[in-house]
């Protein structure tokens, strides 16, 4: 397998320009979809060509790794905007992994273009914050993923569009729809009235299951981050 890859996506997204340009170019927007809305932009190089291009790359790492990621849009009859992304680089001259990396990429970033389909479709505008936790190392198995439908109270495969009511213990239960199903790859994408639900698989990358949360009301990052965790702990350790 090469060490270099690249990932196309092209999306239509009923929003403005302005608007998608928003949710990809400022931290604000990032919070409320993106994978890493959080990390450092330390040594990033940034190249902005506002509403319709934004490029960024990481520094190249001792062993020449690095991530670039284009957003190009443009728009579409005045409310509609076409999103093409792209994601390339180089994994390293060491890497060694058993798993193809460029496939499971493509099919997150097929979950996150979707999450920022339903922020500018149910949430436009709103601050988010990002919740993210990650179950213990005995949880990067496909068995877990089991374990944790049942923890959501959940008793079998759920269907796009599904009406469902999660009820992880400790935690406020959850009421909403399937917004998203993938198959071949284990995602549960619950829609609430205030808030995106992710729960993540990857076993299929040798890591334990992980949530990460986008909340449209006003909560305590750190307090909820710290709750999911626990839970998670509980039920996977």
């Amino acid at each position: 397998m090469s060490n270099s890859f690249e990932i196309r996506k092209e999306v239509v997204l009923e929003a403005t320009q302005q608007q998608v340009w928003q949710a990809i170019a400022t931290p604000e927007g990032q919070a409320a979809w993106s994978p890493d809305p959080y990390a450092s932009h330390e040594g990033l190089a940034v190249d902005r060509d506002p509403p319709m291009r934004l490029a960024v790359r990481t520094p190249e790492g001792p062993n020449g790794a690095f991530h670039a990621f284009e957003y190009l849009l443009e728009a579409r009859d005045g409310s509609a905007t076409v999103l093409r992304f792209v994601h390339s680089g180089f994994l390293g001259d060491d890497w060694e992994a058993e798993f193809d990396y460029e496939a499971l990429t493509s099919d997150g970033w097929d979950l996150y273009l979707h999450t920022l389909g339903q922020y500018l479709t149910y949430f436009p505008g709103c601050a988010a914050t990002y919740v993210e936790a990650q179950a213990p190392p005995a949880a990067a198995t496909s068995e877990a993923w089991t374990v944790l439908q049942q923890g959501l109270g959940l008793t079998g495969p759920v269907e796009l569009g599904e009406p469902v009511r999660l009820t992880p213990e400790g935690l406020s239960s959850i009421e909403g729809v399937v917004d998203y199903v993938q198959p071949g790859e284990d995602f549960l994408a619950v829609r609430a009235s205030d808030a995106l639900y992710r729960f993540h698989s990857l076993a299929r990358m040798g890591m334990p299951i992980a949530v990460g949360h986008y909340i449209y009301t006003d909560i305590d990052r750190a307090s909820a981050e710290h709750a999911w965790k626990s839970w998670l702990d509980r039920l996977l350790a």
